[in-house]
């Protein structure tokens, strides 16, 4: 290597003619050289430099990740220009804006010119050095950063006086488009950008009656959430479930196929195992649900993360759902997981909350319930569309009819209340550690209760119009999710340790006329799903399955396969899962509290919510969080007082990353009131004892 030259190729001047101004000496500088050709040259050669480095940093992280995430895009129902459009954006929008940057300073002189081009090379690879870093070492946090910010100042230095690691850094320009063509051209998503065909063979009848078929796959609901003490519905808390179980028949030991929706649900809906990596998109499995009836009947579909029903079948929703101003925020938040000094779950299904029904601008009016604990006639603004619009076309038709929906209920981001009423929550609550783990099932079974009234509603409504008698009716779940410690989610951790969280899921299946429920027991997989409906349709599947209906002899062997990851098959057994309800509350929620005396302090988030309160308004202050003296040790428990009553007692734990020590969910809507709240927090001691916290 040999050392930089004062004046590098490109700074030299031309032969424009003189442009001066006042030197640092006093003596004229040439400015009109910096614009020359050899200037240019020299800011192309900057721009290279740029786009190398903003590749690596920026555009290939994101487009790694979103590529292996077509769920993403279909559940925002981007089309072909928006999803462009955005790699467009990750691709060039950062490069240009950081070279127009170093343009500017031209307008000073050459030499900050070359101050600012190795500055943001050193910044580059310092963001660069805290991926690697995050990956390669265990430093985290700001030892992470201070050695990255070391890495990036020792490249700045190294850039200002060897011209070789400019050139290698150039050679790495040509990363970008080939990371926006493999995003186009080799991953799952380019199906969804660039689609291949239109949908499979029709199936074929095998009888005159083809009765109307109405499916609703949940999403994330494991069966152990729904059971009680003895092993059957809870129907004090899902009353509607145990309804249903009781008048269909229920597959106890029933199992998805695979924790991750995109593999799960294409199973569900072809009948085969997954074998790769594919997206959930009618150009990789053209053979499906949606082909096979649809020959026969026509079909009202409401898909989420998936568009596995192909245009020839299926209308799809003329208004976009998100938008390119929701696809760049989502990615921006992206972002900033890829290239934060900590940890983090790269997963775009955070953003997988269903909007509502207001948000949407459907008039989602109902009639009144006969229920009178059951507030959908004031909070049904807070239906999701999706619903919605499922409901309003369950109405007879002339020709048989596939009703179809997938909803991502009781799936998080959990936002929803049992009522339906809405709450705010910080989006990066830890799903692990002590209080964690039993908070986040709290909330999933506070949006289950949520997700019961749905199931009502949906039975009401084909009671309603007359479909319930004469139509086939399946409601079941993609997958389940593990609330044990440790091996919290769905991943292969998980599902090894707690299959009977992740992959049993409740099924429910309702014949044409029948009236009486039954159980059975038989061993259910989710490849099974096609075939029975296709039976119980009268139509014969015009290719093999993996799955066998359940009108035929149920299967001898009781081993069960799950799928992490396509083609890898990981063995499950041990038969129906036993109950796992949720502990019995503690003795002080639903007691009064008097006045106690103050012994210490509170910070509290979300607290400006009780100042004004709505209840009819749909949403409410559900959720607190914050931090208490550091002297409270951890473990203590900590009361939460809504207007004088105890509504939840949770553990003080350690600091989480953002400095959170407890949080509580206030789940019964009945302890708020219109107008301002009062809300109390008290250090439980250990002989019971209350002590109250001043709150700020």
């Amino acid at each position: 290597m040999t050392d930089r030259p004062v004046a590098e190729a490109g700074d030299a001047g031309t032969n424009d003619g003189p442009v001066s101004q006042a030197g640092a000496a006093g003596q004229p500088v040439d400015r009109r050289r910096w614009w020359g050709w050899d200037g240019w040259r020299a800011e192309g050669r900057r721009l290279l430099e740029l786009t190398a480095l903003v590749g690596l940093v920026v555009t290939q992280p994101l487009l790694d990740v979103l590529g292996r995430s077509p769920d993403f895009f279909l559940f925002h129902r981007a089309d072909r220009g928006e999803i462009l459009l955005l790699v467009a954006l990750v691709a060039v929008v950062p490069t240009v804006a950081l070279g127009l940057l170093g343009l500017l300073a031209n307008l000073a002189d050459g030499a900050a010119r070359r101050a600012t081009h190795s500055l943001l090379f050193g910044l580059l690879i310092a963001a660069l050095a805290v991926q690697v870093g995050r990956h390669t070492t265990p430093l985290r946090g700001v030892p992470l950063l201070l050695a990255a910010s070391a890495v990036g100042a020792a490249a700045a230095v190294a850039h200002r006086r060897w011209t070789a690691l400019g050139r290698v850094v150039r050679f790495a320009a040509v990363g970008p488009p080939i990371f926006v063509g493999l995003f186009l051209f080799a991953s799952p998503t380019g199906p969804v950008v660039l689609p291949i065909g239109d949908g499979g063979v029709a199936g074929t009848a095998t009888g005159n009656r083809h009765p109307p078929v109405v499916m609703l796959i949940l999403d994330e609901l494991p069966l152990v959430s729904l059971l009680d003490a003895a092993g059957g519905i809870d129907a004090t808390r899902f009353p509607h479930f145990a309804e249903l179980a009781a008048a269909s028949t229920w597959y106890r030991n029933a199992t998805g196929v695979s924790g991750w929706t995109p593999y799960a649900l294409p199973a569900m809906l072809t009948g085969r195992y997954p074998t790769e990596p594919s997206a959930p998109h009618y150009s990789h499995h053209p053979d499906n649900l949606f082909t096979a009836l649809g020959g026969l009947y026509d079909i009202r579909a409401e898909e989420s993360i998936a568009r596995l029903c192909p245009p020839s079948r299926c209308e799809q929703p003329v208004t976009p759902e998100q938008g390119i101003g929701v696809l760049v925020r989502e990615t921006g938040k992206l972002l900033r997981q890829v290239t934060a000094p900590y940890d983090s779950r790269i997963d775009p299904e955070n953003a997988y909350r269903e909007r509502t029904a207001e948000e949407v601008g459907i008039d989602a009016a109902e009639p009144v319930p006969t229920d009178p604990k059951f507030r959908w006639d004031s909070l049904n603004v807070n239906q999701p569309a999706r619903f919605t619009a499922f409901l309003n076309g369950l109405t007879p038709s002339p020709r048989p009819t596939l009703h179809f929906l997938h909803l991502l209920m009781p799936h998080s981001p959990w936002a929803f209340l049992p009522s339906g009423a809405r709450y705010e929550a910080p989006e990066d609550f830890p799903n692990e550690g002590d209080g964690w783990v039993d908070l986040a099932r709290a909330r999933h079974l506070a949006q289950l209760g949520y997700t019961d009234r749905l199931i009502g509603e949906t039975m009401r409504t084909l009671r309603a119009t007359g479909l319930w008698d004469e139509a086939l009716v399946v409601v079941t779940a993609d997958h389940g999710v593990s609330f044990t410690k440790g091996v919290q989610g769905r991943g292969e951790d998980a599902i090894r340790a707690a299959a009977d969280e992740v992959a049993w899921v409740p099924l429910f299946v309702k014949s044409p006329g029948q009236r009486v429920g039954r159980v059975d027991d038989r061993n259910w997989e989710h490849v099974d799903l096609l075939p029975t409906v296709a039976d119980e349709a009268a139509v014969r599947l015009p290719w093999p399955v993996d799955g066998r209906s359940a009108r035929q002899t149920p299967r001898t062997e009781a081993g069960k396969v799950f799928y992490d990851q396509p083609a890898q098959p990981i063995s499950i057994g041990g038969g129906v899962p036993s109950a796992s309800p949720p502990a019995a509350p503690h003795r002080l929620v639903g007691t009064a509290v008097g006045a106690v005396p103050t012994v210490g302090s509170a910070r509290v988030g979300g607290l400006n919510a009780f100042r004004a309160v709505d209840p009819d308004a749909g949403v409410l202050p559900g959720m607190i969080w914050g931090t208490v003296d550091e002297d409270v040790a951890d473990g203590t428990e900590l009361a939460v007082a809504v207007n004088g009553t105890v509504a939840a007692v949770v553990p003080v734990v350690a600091p989480d990353p953002g400095g959170r020590r407890f949080a509580a969910l206030l789940a019964d809507d009945r302890l708020f009131r219109a107008g301002a709240n009062r809300l109390d927090l008290y250090l439980v001691g250990d002989d019971g004892g209350l002590r109250q916290l001043s709150i700020s």
